[in-house]
């Protein structure tokens, strides 16, 4: 058993007589290791220290436009450089172009030294490589400033560079006239290159102070951004086919036909990219289209009565297209390249129903003249002005059924802008000047030509003066903001007015006359009742210095009727009776600069 168990050719370790064992003898690479540790303990503590230190200084020796930097903090470094090339980029810099010189200050060409990204630049980031770390401490090198450029700045001062030492170039044109596509030849000229005059500069800049900086630059061609050839691809490609027939745009089945003459200022050629791009004006073009087509503006045209050799006529209504004047100039340019033949091209529009049709107005039933009437005035212009004015803005009116004649409404305000002058009124009793004097005779001679005709008078306001070329009792006046003379087409008809006036000379009275159109309804007749209560006049004097000196005359009432009768009858269906009172007109005597009276 004791031999399948035990194995006594093993070797054990002897027991001292104390009972321990007896120690081993260390080995030499447990020695040799302990010492390695150790090495490595020490180096990677000054590794670590060199690292540490390394990342808050700048490498010795480390210079930027000969200024030295080198074992400074990132923030010294920054002071350092500001205040001894910071301002360097203000300094003049003489720039040499064959024989002429020119000073170009780099700020003002919009170049500046960036000193923070110069710093950062010259920092050397952190790294744990041996080899980095001991360039940092042993090396250094020189550094160039960092220079920052605006472009357009700079671009701008090339160009001033040029204009002093070189000649301009001059872009090549195509323009459009009435007399065809006219061209313009492009031109070379003389300048440095941008590049170059950059390159000298940021040279200039950073070089160190003591250094011999010339900036000295040849002259080269300046070749133009759209040259010959550019010029005759927009003419082959776009002005000669655009020119060269007629564009019609079709608004369903109504063409509009375009002229190249008329087009002509529509179209451009504009420099993009160093070509020449086409360009449609659309608001050119729309205004084309409706100058083109009266009927076709967006504004429709309401059905209306004329008079065409003494007959009334009816003006249909005409419908009005509404259309996208961008998609119209799409189209339009679209067809421009297009050979004769094929150019016509449709434009979706909408069109808009006028608001009264030839229809309504052929149901006015205007087919006669229903009353005429005339008054005459002295030779005054004024009166010629004011009272043309006024017949030419009431000449026309349709009175649709119930509607009501304002003349107020219809002829505005009595302004210069709106084509008066100056007059003879009557304001308080006294005549007087202002903007609009006569336009009452006009008022005057409607409500006549309104009394014959059997309209319902609305509102009318007799002169406070009787005035002797007016019928008396049947006239009226007129004031802007207080007195309008009104009156309402009260039949089943449709009811024109129509005014003329013939001017007055020195040797001729002037004529106004007021006729109505529609379907006769009514026989008019009149009568005149006698002059009653008669009122005293005063004697005035007048110190206000705008007075015309009158005579006096007295006041006094009177009455005038109105009778209906049913055409073709002499019975009287109904009678109106129409009040007048007239005031006194007072012996007037002006001081003062004075008109001469009528």
């Amino acid at each position: 058993m004791g031999d399948l168990f035990s194995d006594d050719t093993a070797e054990r370790p002897a027991i001292t007589d104390d009972g321990e064992k007896p120690r081993r003898q260390r080995s030499g690479f447990g020695a040799f290791l302990a010492i390695l540790v150790g090495l490595a303990v020490i180096v990677g503590g000054a590794w670590v220290a060199a690292y540490a230190f390394a990342g808050d200084r700048i490498p010795r020796n480390t210079t930027v436009a000969g200024v030295n930097i080198g074992n400074l903090s990132p923030e010294s470094a920054r002071q350092k450089l500001t205040k001894q090339i910071g301002a360097r980029e203000k300094d003049a810099i003489p720039v040499t172009v064959g024989d002429q010189t020119v000073q170009v200050t780099p700020s003002k060409a919009g170049m500046a030294l960036d000193i923070d990204a110069t710093v950062d630049k010259a920092t050397t980031s952190n790294s744990w490589n041996p080899r980095d770390l001991w360039n940092h401490y042993t090396g250094g090198y020189d550094v160039d400033p960092v220079v920052t450029v605006d472009d357009a700045k700079f671009a701008k001062t090339v160009a001033q560079v040029n204009a002093k030492v070189g000649t301009p170039k001059k872009d090549g044109a195509v323009s459009f006239g009435k007399d065809g596509v006219q061209v313009t030849d492009a031109v070379m000229g003389k300048g440095v290159e941008a590049e170059a005059l950059r390159s000298g500069l940021e040279t200039a800049l950073t070089s160190p102070a003591d250094a011999d900086v010339k900036t000295e630059l040849p002259l080269v061609d300046d070749v133009p951004d759209i040259d010959s050839t550019d010029v005759q691809q927009a003419v082959t490609t776009f002005a000669n086919p655009a020119m060269a027939a007629p564009v019609t745009l079709m608004f369903g089945k109504s063409p509009v036909q375009l002229s190249p003459s008329q087009y002509a200022g529509a179209l451009s050629l504009k420099p993009s990219g160093g070509s020449l791009v086409p360009a449609v004006d659309k608001a050119a073009v729309a205004a084309l289209i409706n100058a083109g087509t009266a009927s076709r503006k967006d504004a429709p045209q309401d059905a209306t009565v004329t008079i065409r050799n003494g007959k009334p006529v009816v003006v249909p209504a005409k419908p009005g297209v509404s259309f996208d004047p961008t998609q119209a100039a799409q189209i339009f340019e679209s067809l421009l390249t297009k050979p004769d033949g094929q150019r016509t091209g449709t434009i979706t529009s909408k069109v808009a129903e006028p608001k009264i049709s030839t229809a309504e107005a052929t149901s006015w039933g205007i087919k006669e003249k229903i009353s005429t009437f005339t008054t005459y005035f002295p030779y005054a212009e004024y009166r010629n002005i004011n009272i043309g004015r006024a017949a030419e803005l009431v000449n026309g009116t349709v009175l649709k059924p119930g509607d009501t004649f304002s003349l107020n409404g219809i002829v505005g305000e009595r302004t210069k802008a709106n084509g008066f002058t100056e007059g003879w009124t009557i304001q308080d009793g006294v005549f007087k000047s202002d903007l609009g004097g006569g336009v009452s005779q006009m008022a005057t001679t409607t409500f006549n030509a309104m009394f014959f005709a059997g309209l319902q008078d609305v509102e009318h306001k007799p002169h406070s003066l009787y005035i002797s070329r007016y019928p008396i009792g049947r006239e009226a006046t007129v004031a802007w903001g207080s007195v309008d003379l009104r009156f309402k087409n009260n039949t089943k008809y449709g009811v024109l007015v129509r005014a003329a006036v013939k001017p007055s000379t020195p040797s001729s009275q002037g004529v106004v006359t007021v006729s109505m159109w529609s379907t006769k309804i009514w026989d008019i007749t009149t009568s005149t009742g006698p002059r009653y209560a008669s009122t005293p006049f005063k004697k005035i004097t007048d110190t206000s210095g705008n007075c015309e000196t009158t005579s006096g005359a007295n006041g006094f009432q009177i009455d005038v009727k109105r009778y209906f009768h049913h055409v073709g009858s002499a019975a009287v269906v109904k009678t109106e009776n129409f009040h007048t009172t007239y005031n006194p007109q007072n012996q007037v005597t002006c001081k003062g600069p004075v008109s001469a009276p009528d």
